[in-house]
């Protein structure tokens, strides 16, 4: 049974103020789901933290989608996916890359669909979802909120004690929920330890 989450008032990493939800610890262990949210390609990934502080990744991947299917077929995977991604691995939160920057609207469109179908699922589930840009995920993941992609691979990697960088939609996914853990459970950036 769940209970209701506890919120607080936390000093932000910058400016404004937020709020931390800490959630449920089963067993004492947070189970955090993060996802990079695309039409065609949406990585996740689940990450616990511990008993004092330690990582361990659950599971990863990406959804893929045939690039000639309908947006109505995209969307309709991608939702049976993240049923069965939730139903299987039951995380107490999801973190989820805000969307800040676009190339086009039909790729503004094509994503918000995705976003939105994401959300939606996570909500009819009852699971909180926490929202991140971009910057605060580098930032909470390497240290730096301009990070290129391949060091936030590398530091995704060196948190979860991986043979090998994950690909570059997993390591976003992974990367969101690593954020969140990191803001919301204090981790030590480089540590992997709370």
């Amino acid at each position: 049974m769940r209970g209701k989450p506890k919120v607080k008032d936390r000093k932000p990493w910058e400016g404004g103020k937020v709020e931390q939800v800490s959630g449920e610890v089963r067993n004492g262990k947070h189970c955090v789901l993060g996802v990079d949210p695309s039409l065609r390609s949406t990585g996740y990934g689940i990450v616990e933290c511990q008993g004092r502080g330690r990582l361990r990744l659950v599971s990863c991947g990406t959804i893929r989608v045939a690039r000639k299917a309908s947006i109505g077929s995209c969307l309709q995977a991608l939702q049976s996916e993240m049923e069965r991604i939730v139903g299987e691995f039951a995380p107490q939160v999801a973190a989820v890359e805000k969307v800040i920057f676009v190339q086009s609207i039909r790729t503004a469109l094509d994503l918000g669909a995705a976003r939105g179908v994401i959300l939606l699922t996570l909500a009819r589930r009852l699971i909180p979802v926490y929202e991140y840009p971009p910057r605060l995920v580098k930032l909470g993941v390497s240290g730096k909120g301009q990070a290129q992609k391949r060091q936030v691979a590398f530091m995704v990697k060196s948190l979860l004690g991986l043979s090998q960088p994950p690909s570059p939609d997993v390591a976003d996914a992974l990367a969101v929920a690593l954020a969140h853990l990191h803001r919301n459970w204090a981790i030590s950036v480089g540590s992997g330890r709370v």
